[in-house]
């Protein structure tokens, strides 16, 4: 769905580049991640594969379309979800929707289904100006599903966002991952990554320094570890041992011979943890 080769882009047209020599490919029906911290060429990438940005140097092809040379129909297939909302606040939540429907070739979603599947039910008919920022973010989330795409761009898709609407986005995210859409996530959340991703790229200083899966990465970077709660008489004990150190795999079996075992479960590094190893750079 996304090929791009030796991408750069500057914002000065000289050789002080945003990103450089970005490389990498997204396969059709995966989630992808590009993480990184503020400043780091994230948005700056997308706004190339998305179209905002002028393709400056190097490849890049989206859902089937060469951006060396441009075309209008490419945004039929793709939808996308920006992290600041850009809607007409004079116009209320279902006359955005009804308009910006109107700006697409192909068939697009009833209003008010995204409206409900986004919770803001009962409040179509209020103006823009008066939503809060989340809900504001909702309902931009809510129009980049109108023309249904197949590619999906989505930006800091739960910012701002309270945990139950949070968890209701990465469901509707995950659903339309089941039915084939392929994602694009820029974030610097690595919850959120972690969680919906199958392959993450660590992005910093405009460069790519890492592509594979949170799984991989876990197992590449992550300390293997485990914790063990015990009951030795009446007093309960908890260690953290090696899994690989032979001493520590020798105190591990004597802990469960001699020992009532309460809880027990490996430790791994999180993405963020991995991030800064990675790359030696925090998400700041």
């Amino acid at each position: 769905m996304i090929k791009v080769e030796g991408l750069y882009h500057s914002y000065s047209n000289d050789d002080r580049y945003a990103v450089k020599n970005i490389s990498f490919e997204v396969e059709k029906g995966e989630i992808f991640g590009f993480l990184g911290p503020s400043g780091a060429g994230k948005s700056t990438t997308q706004g190339v594969l998305t179209g905002l940005l002028g393709l400056q140097k190097g490849n890049a092809v989206v859902a089937g379309y060469d951006l060396r040379h441009p075309r209008r129909e490419m945004f039929n297939h793709i939808g996308v979800s920006f992290e600041q909302s850009n809607l007409y606040s004079k116009l209320t939540a279902r006359e955005n929707l009804a308009f910006y429907s109107k700006l697409f070739d192909v068939p697009t979603l009833d209003p008010m289904d995204l409206i409900r599947m986004v919770g803001l039910e009962g409040k179509e008919n209020i103006r823009i100006g008066e939503y809060s920022k989340g809900m504001k973010h909702r309902l931009t989330f809510a129009r980049s599903m109108l023309n249904n795409p197949g590619l999906w761009f989505l930006d800091e898709p739960t910012t701002g966002l309270d945990p139950a609407i949070a968890s209701t986005i990465k469901a509707l995210i995950k659903k339309r991952n089941d039915q084939g859409v392929t994602v694009f996530l820029t974030t610097h959340n690595m919850f959120i990554a972690d969680e919906l991703c199958n392959r993450v790229a660590f992005i910093v200083d405009g460069e790519i320094r890492l592509i594979d899966s949170p799984k991989n990465l876990k197992l590449r970077y992550g300390r293997k570890m485990v914790d063990v709660e015990y009951k030795k008489g009446d007093v309960v004990l908890k260690d953290t041992l090696s899994t690989i150190q032979c001493e520590d795999r020798a105190r591990l079996t004597q802990i469960i011979d001699e020992n009532e075992i309460l809880t027990m479960h490996t430790k791994e590094a999180t993405l963020e943890e991995i991030f800064i190893k990675a790359t030696g750079r925090g998400l700041a």
